[in-house]
């Protein structure tokens, strides 16, 4: 089959073998934030992430998968769901799908999907959900790996408060394992969240190296609980921690005296949640 001209015209499905063609630069520009931003949309590797989109309502704009999988009944059948849905598809070589993920062993399939955040005034707590504020968080994994944690434990969200890495970039994508598909996400300048913290209805809880109070002490159930997080280096800044009713520590038995951010959020959230989680056997994904 010869290669379309890439037209950009959606529901149509399109053989590409071109590096250059300008359907492939646009989809391998995503890999910069500066590109992501313009073009509002971003890359899922994978097909079970793809479908979970779709069953969750994302839009798909354009889907690309391997030539060599053609013929999978899987891969056919969201091709024409993402056609059905106005969306173009795109069957390219391995090499190609090597060039737009940045990865030696690429999945068979990518999604590019339109971003979607969620206001942080639409963030309206209510009976015992459970919030996750993370203050400039910087690494991608750690980023990911909490989405996919607050994920797990049946949290309602992620609001992100400062200068923070892109929830959207390939690296955080890719740590969330679809999570971001599932779970909402906000932004806001720390003054936004600070004026909008005013509101919280229940309980806002900091981990902090001055925290006082073992946070395996407190009693979480029967309010809203706003968990907020520090930046992985500094912690919480003075005007974030004179913002929480409580000022929680996770007590340190050996040499390390702090615990990778994913990690103890992940402490903290099966912690807060641990009554509502029906998790009785003991057994756990891991």
């Amino acid at each position: 089959m010869s290669e379309h001209r890439a037209s950009g015209a959606p529901g149509q499905v399109k053989e590409i073998t071109s590096l250059a063609n300008p359907l492939i630069k646009d989809i391998k520009s995503l890999a910069l934030k500066k590109y992501r931003d313009q073009q509002h949309a971003f890359m899922a590797e994978g097909l079970k992430l793809i479908i979970d989109a779709f069953e969750l309502g994302w839009s798909i704009r354009t889907l690309v998968y391997a030539k060599a999988a053609r013929g999978n009944a899987a891969i056919e059948k969201i091709a024409a769901r993402t056609v059905a849905s106005g969306g173009t598809v795109l069957e390219v070589s391995e090499k190609i799908l090597t060039a737009i993920t940045r990865r030696d062993n690429p999945q068979a399939v990518v999604g590019v999907f339109a971003q979607r955040l969620t206001a942080l005034g639409d963030v309206r707590p209510g009976n015992d959900d459970v919030w996750v504020a993370l203050d400039r968080v910087r690494d991608p994994g750690n980023l990911g790996t909490v989405i996919r944690t607050v994920d797990a434990v049946g949290a309602k969200g992620v609001i992100l408060v400062g200068e923070t890495t892109d929830p959207f970039s390939l690296e955080t994508v890719r740590a969330t394992m679809g999570s971001i598909f599932a779970v909402p996400v906000a932004k806001a300048s720390p003054e936004a969240f600070l004026a909008w913290r005013k509101g919280f209805p229940g309980l806002v809880a900091g981990t902090h190296l001055k925290g006082a109070v073992d946070y395996r002490s407190v009693d979480y159930s029967g309010r809203p609980v706003l968990l907020l997080m520090g930046n992985e280096q500094q912690g919480l800044p003075e005007d974030l921690a004179a913002c929480c009713d409580r000022l929680l520590k996770i007590p340190q038995a050996g040499r390390a005296d702090s615990l990778n951010l994913a990690v103890a959020t992940g402490v903290m959230l099966y912690e807060v949640r641990r009554g509502a989680l029906a998790i009785g056997d003991g057994e756990a994904d891991a």
